[in-house]
């Protein structure tokens, strides 16, 4: 029997995964079948795109459903005390220089369920992650990203 994939994250994320899926399943799931059933009521099924853009939406739903059951289900919570210390590791957010022009850029580690590069927080399971975790501060670290390889020195971790 396979085991099951942990998720690591922080509580806020596990939280956040809570909303949505009670979002899903208790407005979502019933806006799509509100749209299957008024679709329904045009007819001949075979060449209605409504019902099929409703029902492709229903199946999208309930995979997401599944996909954050399964998440919440095997989540694995960053404790506190394993923020402390000086190394970077899951939970923490770490401040890097670009070599060697000096672009600065700041991430929050977090385990691929509430990864959100917009929002500053990258995946555990990423290749800028992979290379920084375990690290300390002034240490130079290269990096293989899809780009290329790029070098950068760790500045903070909080």
């Amino acid at each position: 029997m396979a085991t099951e994939k942990v998720f690591p994250m922080t509580l806020a994320g596990k939280e956040k995964l809570e909303q949505e899926l009670e979002n899903l399943k208790s407005v979502k799931r019933k806006e799509v079948v509100e749209r299957i059933k008024i679709a329904r009521s045009f007819g001949d099924l075979s060449e209605n795109s409504e019902y099929d853009s409703a029902k492709e939406e229903q199946a999208f739903v309930e995979g997401r459903i599944t996909t954050i059951e399964n998440m919440i289900r095997n989540a694995k919570i960053i404790e506190e005390d394993e923020l402390s210390g000086d190394a970077v590791t899951l939970g923490r957010s770490v401040t890097f220089l670009e070599l060697p022009d000096g672009e600065e850029e700041t991430y929050t580690i977090v385990g691929s369920a509430e990864a959100d590069p917009f929002e500053g927080k990258i995946s555990n399971d990423s290749p800028i992650a992979k290379s920084l975790l375990g690290r300390k501060v002034g240490d130079e670290v290269s990096v293989q990203t899809p780009g290329g390889e790029m070098n950068v020195r760790i500045t903070k971790i909080q």
